[in-house]
C-alpha cells in the first residue's frame, strides 16, 4: 500500500495502470522497470503523492435525467515532482517511462483506480474507469500541472455501435445482455457485470445500423424499463429493475441535531417543475397509451410527458407504463446533500465513503420556526456520488437524491403487517 493521507479523511491512493511492471528490477541497472526484471508484480503505479486535487462525479443528479458517462479528474503537481509526469520526460529514472518500448506509462487508454482505504487498512475502490486525456499547463512561477481526465465504462459503450440486427422478443435484461455479448460490442462478462433480468418485454423491433449502444440502453431506461443502467464504484456495469417500492434498509442514517451522521448542507425542492399530470406512451408501431389526473390538470394546468418509439412489446406495458409516470402532485423533497469528512468519526467515514448509486440513506432535518420545532424525515434513494478531494480541504461528498417508496417491514407484536409511506 502506497497510500497518502488526506486532511482529517483517511488513507487514499490514485493508481494508474502504465502498461510495463513498475515494481521490478532489471539487472545490469538502477531501473526499477524494464523487461528482464526480477519480483515484477504490477503495472499499476501510485502517482497520489503528486496529485493536488481529485474530482469525481459518477450517476445523474434528478430520477428523470439520462446517466451521463461517470469521470474522475485529477491534477498532479508536475513541478514538485521534478517533471515525471511529463510525457516527454524519457530519463531513465523517471518510474513512469517505458524504457523498453520507449513510450511514456502515463498516457491515454490506461486504466486508473482511486482508493480509499478503511479503519482496518481493507481497500475500498470510489472509481474505477480509463485514461481519456492529459493536459500540461505551464504557468508563471515555474508551476507545470497535469489535468488528467478519466471516465468509467460508459466511455466505452457511448463509442461503440452495434451493427443492423433484429432481436427476439425478451425481457430488458436478456436484451442488455445479448447486445454486451455481441461480437462488435464484446464488452467484459462475469464479476464485469450485474445486470437484473428487467420486468417487461421489449419488442423485436430492428436495431439500425451503426446504433449507439449507449444510447439504446438510455432508450431502455428511458422508454420501457424505467430503471438504472450506470457503473457502480468498482466498475461493474449494473442495470436494476423498474424503480418501485423498497425495504426500508438505509446504509447510512444522516441527521443535523448530533444523534446520527452530521451533513453540512441539505438541498429541498417543492414545486411543480416535477410534476406530470398527462403521460403519452406509444409502442414503435404501436397505438398511444395516456394516462391523465383530471384533478391536477385543472390546478396546475396541463404537464404533460411524451413518450414516442417505446421499445415496450406489449400494448398493456405501455398503459402500466403511463400510469406508473403520473406524478399528479407537487411534494417536498430533499434533492441533494454534501457531506464533509472533517466532521465525521473514523466509522461514519468509512460508511459514507463507500456510498453508491442506488443505496438508500436516511435524512433528518430540523426546523425550527419561532418556538416550534420540527423534524422532517425522508428515505432516499441515490441517483449520482460526486467526491472532491484537495490538498488543504479534505475529502468532501456531496450526494444527489431522489424520493423513493418505501415497504415499512413487519414487526412482531406491533401488529402492522405492512404500510406504504412516502419517503
Amino acid at each position: 500500500m502506497s497510500a497518502a493521507t488526506v486532511l482529517n479523511a483517511g488513507d487514499y491512493d490514485l493508481l494508474v495502470d502504465v502498461g510495463f511492471l513498475v515494481d521490478g528490477f532489471v539487472l545490469d541497472t538502477s531501473l526499477l522497470n524494464g523487461t528482464d526484471v526480477l519480483d515484477g508484480s504490477t503495472s499499476y503505479a501510485s502517482v497520489i503523492d503528486g496529485t493536488r486535487s481529485i474530482r469525481v462525479k459518477r450517476g445523474r443528479e434528478d430520477q428523470s435525467d439520462a446517466f451521463v458517462t461517470g469521470t474522475m479528474s485529477f491534477v498532479l503537481d508536475d513541478t514538485r515532482a521534478g517533471g515525471v509526469f511529463n510525457p516527454f520526460d524519457n530519463d531513465p529514472s523517471n518510474p513512469y517511462y517505458d524504457q523498453a518500448q520507449g513510450v511514456p506509462g502515463l498516457a491515454p487508454g490506461r486504466a486508473v483506480e482511486l482508493i480509499r482505504y478503511d479503519d482496518n487498512g481493507d481497500p475500498e475502490l470510489l472509481f474505477v474507469g480509463t485514461v481519456v486525456d492529459y493536459d500540461l499547463e505551464f504557468s508563471v512561477g515555474d508551476l507545470t500541472t497535469v489535468t488528467v481526465l478519466c471516465a468509467d465504462g460508459n466511455y466505452r459503450l457511448a463509442n461503440t455501435a452495434i451493427s443492423a440486427h433484429t432481436p427476439s422478443v425478451e425481457l430488458s435484461g436478456a436484451r442488455i445482455e445479448a447486445i454486451l455479448d455481441r461480437a462488435e460490442v464484446d464488452y467484459p462478462d462475469g464479476a464485469a457485470r450485474n445486470i437484473s433480468s428487467g420486468t417487461v418485454n421489449l419488442g423485436d423491433y430492428p436495431i439500425a445500423e451503426g446504433t449507439n449502444v449507449k444510447a439504446y440502453f438510455d432508450a431502455i431506461t428511458s422508454t420501457a424499463e424505467r430503471g438504472r443502467i450506470y457503473l457502480s464504484r468498482d466498475g461493474v456495469l449494473t442495470a436494476t429493475n423498474r424503480l418501485g417500492i423498497t425495504i426500508s434498509n438505509p446504509v447510512v442514517v444522516f441527521s443535523d441535531d448530533g444523534t446520527q451522521t452530521p451533513y453540512s448542507d441539505l438541498e429541498i425542492v417543492f414545486g411543480a417543475d416535477g410534476l406530470v399530470n398527462r403521460v403519452t406512451v406509444t409502442p414503435v408501431g404501436g397505438t398511444t397509451e395516456v394516462a391523465t389526473d383530471a384533478t391536477s390538470i385543472s390546478t396546475y394546468f396541463t404537464k404533460a410527458l411524451d413518450i414516442s418509439n417505446s421499445l415496450l412489446d406489449q400494448q398493456s406495458d405501455a398503459e402500466d407504463l403511463a400510469d406508473y409516470l403520473l406524478s399528479p402532485e407537487p411534494e417536498p423533497r430533499f434533492t441533494s446533500l454534501e457531506i464533509f469528512f472533517g466532521s465525521l468519526t473514523t466509522a461514519q467515514k468509512d460508511a459514507v465513503a463507500i456510498i453508491d448509486i442506488g443505496d438508500t440513506v436516511e435524512i433528518t432535518r430540523t426546523i425550527t420556526t419561532g418556538n416550534t420545532t420540527t423534524t422532517i424525515t425522508q428515505e432516499s434513494q441515490i441517483e449520482g456520488v460526486e467526491h472532491t478531494l484537495a490538498t488543504g480541504r479534505g475529502h468532501t461528498m456531496r450526494l444527489f437524491t431522489s424520493p423513493t417508496t418505501i415497504a415499512v417491514e413487519l414487526v412482531l407484536d406491533t401488529g402492522i403487517l405492512d404500510q406504504d409511506v412516502l419517503g
